[in-house]
């Protein structure tokens, strides 16, 4: 195997945005894409709820625009949240180019309040329309309950097809190379060491760029809709390197996951709620009208957080989920997916409701970067979930995820593309070195602490808290570190402890941001401070190790 390879860019993740982005730059340049399991293996997939746009001639991007600045509790940037908004049609129009099946109008049953929007086959008009909690309007496209997974795998089969991009899957990455950590002056981004899982290798990519789409964080909680690869690796990488990040203590609990031994990760989409089903106490009393006029169609932080208060008010395990009021065709056709896994696992939901938990869904934090996806590294770029954009402020609203992804994934190959001409060739790269490094006869170190990060980062960092508990999880992180550290230095690397050291690193920022912000705002509820403060800031952590 050779010491590095050389391509124009390398994409470190192979979700909706890194292969939004690979597509976009391969038609005349060289890219690596990797993936850290198999391709399909990413957080894009188990998107179920779908993608916002304007079309119907009722709503608006004013609507859409004002929407989000709602849902995100006075912190979204505005001008990115335009930029966003603006860019939807185009953005959704190209991924239907691509061959998408959204779940055409035709297909669903017409009524008042679910429209069926007239249009050519090749316009978004064409399809159907639900709504999501935060939305004033129907403007959420879909592919019936498993958006992501169509998205995902449409992607999937146009990279396959393209000879420009070289998949490597099983590649985890380690740690980004700059030409500051080389020993230069200036700090750019020149390259990334990764290990291939398959073979306990390390290798070296070069690049003149690379963009960072590893997703979100939430697998350092212990309870997540997120597959277990949502470690938060580019955001800790990006830090280890020089790079700044924002707003990190805002991660958005979804309201609504499966509550079964055997359900693990399994969410139940926002959909249903926008489709009219209720949130009960297992004794079937309704509850959301007592902390919110929207009832069901809240913000997911005030749904989750009403949710919370009533299982710790009665000492509950879960709250249920009732749909079964609508009519049983139309749940069947509405939710094919939701409805089949629940009646694997004995719960048929056009006749009874479905126990559910809040999770940890969504990290509205990252690394900090402009509208083209820079970060302040030269020639390091960040896109979707591990990257912060200003557009979800304090609580992202449903739907806006996948948007975001296609949205920054054409924005930021775009701007690469016309910077990539003047960027310096990177330098020869140096292997890795395992000189000083044994194999580890102690796993169980890895295991033990990934399982402590997890739960005390729900107990103490978690919907609700308070300023003791943020203290009692600082004082618990730094420890762990300490021994993550001293393993990492002594023995060979895994790709469990490369995840738990970079689960360390973000569960360490996402703690000290929390106990910077003295407020209640969004996603972030303390009891200390329960009250939300005239002005809005984010909070901004610059590291000062390189």
């Amino acid at each position: 195997m050779p010491v590095s390879q050389r391509f124009d860019v390398v994409i470190i993740g192979s979700g909706a945005a890194g292969m939004t982005a690979a597509l976009h730059l391969a038609n005349t340049k060289k890219v690596a894409l990797l993936s850290k399991a198999a391709l399909n293996q990413g957080s894009t997939r188990w998107a179920q709820g779908g993608i916002a746009t304007v079309v119907d001639p009722e709503d608006s991007l004013e609507a859409h625009i004002e929407d989000t600045l709602i849902a995100g509790a006075g912190l979204c940037h505005h001008d990115t949240v335009e930029l966003v908004v603006n860019e939807s049609r185009n953005s959704i129009q190209w991924l239907i180019d691509q061959g998408v099946p959204f779940t055409p109008a035709e297909h669903k049953s017409a009524s008042s309040d679910n429209p069926l929007l007239p249009g050519d086959d090749a316009s978004p008009l064409s399809y159907h329309l639900t709504r999501e909690g935060g939305h004033s309007f129907r403007r959420i496209l879909h592919a019936d309950d498993a958006t992501g997974l169509a998205i995902s795998e449409t992607l999937i089969t146009r990279v396959k097809q393209h000879s420009n991009i070289h998949v490597f899957e099983n590649h985890l990455a380690v740690d980004l190379i700059t030409r500051h950590k080389l020993g230069l002056a200036e700090q750019a981004c020149v390259g990334v060491y990764v290990l291939d899982t398959k073979q306990a290798k390390v290798q070296a990519f070069a690049a003149k760029a690379v963009i960072l789409a590893t997703g979100g964080a939430s697998k350092v909680y212990l309870y997540t809709s997120n597959p277990d690869g949502s470690s938060g690796d580019g955001i800790a990488m990006a830090w280890r390197a020089g790079c700044s990040v924002a707003n990190m203590e805002f991660n958005q609990f979804h309201p609504t996951c499966l509550y079964h031994p055997s359900a693990k990760s399994f969410l139940i989409s926002e959909a249903l709620r926008g489709e009219g089903a209720r949130l009960t106490l297992p004794n079937g009393e309704a509850f959301m009208h007592r902390f919110d006029a929207r009832c069901e169609l809240a913000p997911r932080d005030v749904v989750a957080r009403a949710i919370d208060h009533e299982m710790k008010r009665l000492g509950l395990d879960h709250v249920c989920l009732d749909i079964s009021h609508q009519d049983a065709d139309f749940i069947r056709g509405h939710f094919p997916t939701i409805y089949q896994r629940c009646l694997e696992l004995g719960i048929d939901i056009t006749k009874a409701p479905l126990p559910v938990v809040p999770a940890a869904h969504y990290t509205c934090g990252g690394i900090v970067t402009n509208h083209q996806g820079q970060t302040n590294i030269a020639g390091l770029y960040a896109i979707g979930e591990c990257a912060f954009t200003g557009l979800h402020g304090a609580n992202r609203m449903a739907s806006n995820s996948l948007l975001e992804c296609v949205v920054y994934g054409r924005l930021t190959a775009e701007d690469l593309l016309s910077k990539l001409p003047n960027l310096k060739e990177p330098p020869k790269l140096d292997a890795w070195d395992e000189s000083q490094v044994t194999d580890s006869d102690e796993d169980v170190v890895i295991s033990h602490n990934w399982d402590e990060i997890r739960r005390f980062m729900w107990d103490y960092v978690g919907i609700v808290r308070t300023d003791k508990r943020l203290e009692r999880a600082q004082h618990r992180i730094k420890l762990l570190q300490s021994e993550i550290h001293d393993y990492y230095s002594n023995y060979r690397i895994s790709s469990d402890l490369l995840e738990l050291r970079n689960l360390a690193t973000v569960a360490e920022l996402i703690i000290r941001s929390a106990q910077l912000r003295k407020e209640s705002r969004g996603l972030h509820y303390t009891l200390d401070y329960p009250t939300t403060a005239a002005e809005a800031r984010d909070t901004l952590l610059v590291p000062d190790h390189w």
